[in-house]
């Protein structure tokens, strides 16, 4: 009895003392995730663009320009005395309220008050409305229609806009004072 117990003793001390061996992995990443999640996105934006451009056709009161960025405008006030629009660096006074497509206020510009915004260089605007910025010339003013990859996306903005979330904005630039790059090149 005793030698079994003595080979017993031995056969688990060699096998103890062997190198570990590493863990498999369970799951190995083949990128199906994220080729659905594109493909998820974009069967959201072209939803969306859909919804916008039966928006647009239904209003024969305005004329819409498309962006180069994806999104659709109208000009509500247009100015004709200025050429110059918003260059990197230069701080633009602003105000802008948020709502749905179908005119729901989400925050009014009353609830936001008027904003500065130093060009290209804040992200406190989301980015569709960064990019309208850019567009519109000192007291012009223009509705906007973004959808939600240029607004909050799939986050929202975790109050009051949800996941997804196409927007509607108008937006007014009060005033622009132009950055000494902008003075220089201009």
């Amino acid at each position: 009895m005793k030698k079994y117990f003595a080979i017993l003793s031995l056969t688990l001390f060699v096998f103890s003392c062997s190198d570990p061996e590493p863990r498999k992995p369970i799951t190995s990443t083949s990128g199906t995730f994220f080729k659905e999640s594109v493909e998820r996105n974009k069967k959201i934006l072209e939803k969306e663009e859909s919804y916008i451009q039966k928006i647009i056709e239904k209003d024969s009161t305005h004329t819409y320009y498309p962006s180069e960025e994806g999104f659709w405008f109208t000009y509500t006030d247009k100015r004709d005395d200025t050429d110059y629009t918003p260059k990197e660096n230069d701080l633009v006074a602003l105000i802008y309220d948020i709502q749905t497509l179908n005119g729901k206020t989400i925050y009014s510009k009353a609830v936001i008050d008027t904003t500065l915004y130093k060009v290209d260089k804040q992200e406190n605007l989301f980015l569709g409305l960064r990019k309208a910025v850019k567009l519109l010339k000192k007291g012009e003013k223009a509705t906007f229609f973004f959808p939600s990859s240029l607004a909050y996306g799939y986050i929202g903005d975790q109050k009051k806009i949800g996941v997804n979330t196409p927007l509607k904005s108008t937006l007014q630039i009060l005033e622009i004072q132009k950055s000494n790059d902008s003075i220089t090149t201009n």
